[in-house]
């Protein structure tokens, strides 16, 4: 027995809570290593005796990455509280694992065990439940539709007459966006998220000048209102980008420290090295984002830019009763700042989503104090790793198994998953132009836990490097789109809604098959079933069911027919999908 390789670490992710009594314990053990584990568990003040009152209960293997089995139960807890402990199987190796060590017979005291001496509901991870089964669709405002020509600043191209540069106006604004409402609706579109719309210099407007101020070439208030309102009656949901971790350059408490240098009563707002304060230099001599000059760095820790910031944050939600926040370099603000900002938001409005642009792993941000979720890059590398660039059906389970036990199952459930976004290049040019590929990554993403996000045109097959390649503007001539992935993407939203087991199950389980190329796992929840297999490969692949579905009917969510054979093909760069009600 690998004992090094027990771990049990009373973390968020390893323990947290589900409901007012229920939590969910994890462990994990060596690969290979653990034939398996009980938990032992009970109320630290049930005697009997002189005996403690504790039950023994079978955990589940869940999965594995390859260097860690794990491990998972759900419990109730009547009184919200626990003392807990792990016994260990092995051949003919026996041992219990505690909060004190290893133990070659089970702690006849309570004092070794782990310990939850109460759950608090108040404190418990509860991210807004409509999340988890929204559908986004992402928008950069600039590049959408022009509803209000007139608005269009001074140089602005015509619609899609030239490629996009960094500098490009084409007049995008809220009223294209309500123009279009009915098209995101019939989609199956349930939430939009805006990239930023406050008073900038730029065309992607996170530079911003007034954080309280539309920016004028997008429509005045009212407009805003009337899109908020219009997407409310059609059950979508609005999420605004906010950047709190810098202003722009011309931000007025910027253009005063520039002018008056340490004189400057806002100078203590920013990070400054030296004064004058110059941008020219390669990297300024003061904090900026990522060397950018004209992206000066806040000082949250400092009241009066805090007060200002969450008097941003509350104001939006007050006044137009938007539903989210996604946040910009959310991991260079102080984490302080952050827990603040949470209380504020969510006692204006409880339901609120907070999601942090964080591109790597975040449980700092996660545990229910700061963020609902950051977007998941992570996952978009695994799903791309396998279907783009080589990585085995293997390597690809272990990424995905040790990801999802890396968060609480709640966070998964909202984490925001995204294929691509106005920073990364278009899913069809990541993918060189195949679009079955392309598919088969979509067909990952919804089928996961977390909220899915169309970056808007990818529906329709647009193309596009990085920036500003991924920024062109929206394609509205129909005879210009592909209506053939439209009409895939729509029919995937469709499933996820149908289907219990699609996006929003239970559990999931990989299943071994001899062909790296082909990926194949089912997830569950208590009334249905349903079985993916997707074949990234340039050959057919003959797929054996799995033994456990030998008596199982599955339907073919793409024909309508029944599975009735235990060994099928699986066309090359293709999937096939079933289900199955239990």
């Amino acid at each position: 027995m690998n004992e090094a390789g027990i771990i049990h670490t009373q973390q968020h992710h390893q323990l947290y809570g589900t409901s007012n009594h229920q939590v969910v314990i994890r462990l994990q053990t060596a690969a290979n290593d653990i034939d398996s584990v009980y938990l032992i568990y009970g109320d630290p003040y049930e005697w009997s005796n002189g005996s403690w009152q504790s039950q023994k209960i079978n955990m589940d293997l869940v999965g594995t990455d390859g260097t860690y089995d794990y491990w998972i139960k759900g419990i109730y807890l009547p009184h919200s509280r626990v003392r807990y402990g792990f016994h260990l199987i092995s051949g003919s190796e026996e041992t219990f694992y505690t909060e004190r060590g290893l133990y070659s017979e089970a702690p006849t005291h309570i004092a070794p065990y782990f310990c939850l001496p109460y759950l608090h509901n108040h404190e418990r991870f509860s991210p807004p439940n409509w999340v988890k089964d929204t559908v986004w669709y992402q928008i950069f405002p600039e590049r959408f539709a022009n509803g209000q020509p007139h608005l269009n600043p001074e140089g602005t191209l015509s619609w899609g007459s030239e490629e996009p540069k960094q500098d490009s106006f084409f007049g995008g604004d809220l009223q294209g966006i309500i123009n279009n409402l009915d098209y995101l609706m019939d989609l199956g579109i349930t939430g939009i998220y805006l990239t930023p719309i406050f008073k900038a210099f730029s065309n992607h407007k996170y530079d911003t000048i007034d954080y309280l101020q539309l920016d004028p070439q997008f429509g005045d208030e009212q407009t805003l209102r009337t899109l908020i309102t219009e997407c409310h009656k059609r059950n979508i949901r609005i999420m605004l980008d906010a950047v709190f971790n810098h202003s722009g350059y011309y931000f007025p408490p910027f253009q005063d420290v520039l002018e008056k240098g340490a004189d400057s009563k806002y100078a203590a707002w920013f990070h400054p090295h030296s004064f004058p304060l110059d941008s020219r230099l390669d990297k300024p001599n003061y904090e900026t984002f990522a060397f950018v000059g004209s992206m000066p760095k806040l000082n949250t820790a400092h009241p009066q830019v805090k007060e200002y910031l969450l008097k941003v944050a509350r104001y939006w939600i007050e006044e137009f009763d938007i539903d989210g926040w996604r946040l910009d370099v959310a991991n260079e603000v102080d984490h302080s700042f952050w827990r603040e900002f949470r209380n504020q938001v969510k006692n204006i409005k409880e339901d609120v989503y907070i999601l942090g642009e964080i591109w790597h792993h975040s449980s700092e941000w996660l545990k229910g104090d700061q963020f609902d979720a950051v977007m998941n890059y992570p996952f978009t590398d695994a799903i791309q790793n396998f279907i783009l660039r080589g990585k085995s059906a293997v390597t690809t389970t272990h990424t995905l198994t040790r990801h999802l036990n890396s968060y609480p199952n709640p966070v998964n459930a909202v984490q925001f998953n995204v294929l691509g976004s106005h920073d990364t290049a278009r899913i069809l040019t990541e993918s060189s132009n195949n679009k079955e590929l392309v598919k088969l990554q979509y067909i990952m993403m919804f089928s996961f836990p977390g909220t899915p996000c169309i970056y808007y045109g990818d529906e329709i097959s647009m193309a596009g490097g990085n920036d500003p390649g991924c920024r062109a503007c929206m394609i509205w001539d129909e005879q210009q789109q592909d209506r053939e992935m439209h009409a895939f993407v729509k029919q995937l939203i469709r499933w996820r809604t149908t289907y219990s087991a699609f996006g929003t199950y239970d559990r999931i389980q990989f299943h071994e098959v001899e062909d790296t190329d082909v990926l194949m796992y089912s997830t569950y929840t208590e009334k249905e079933v349903m079985l993916f297999v997707l074949n990234r490969g340039t050959e057919t692949a003959t797929i054996k069911l799995p033994e456990q579905f030998s008596n199982q009917p599955f339907n073919d969510l793409n024909t309508g027919h029944s599975l009735n054979t235990l060994r099928f093909d699986v066309k090359k760069e293709s999937f096939l999908l079933f289900s199955s009600q239990l």
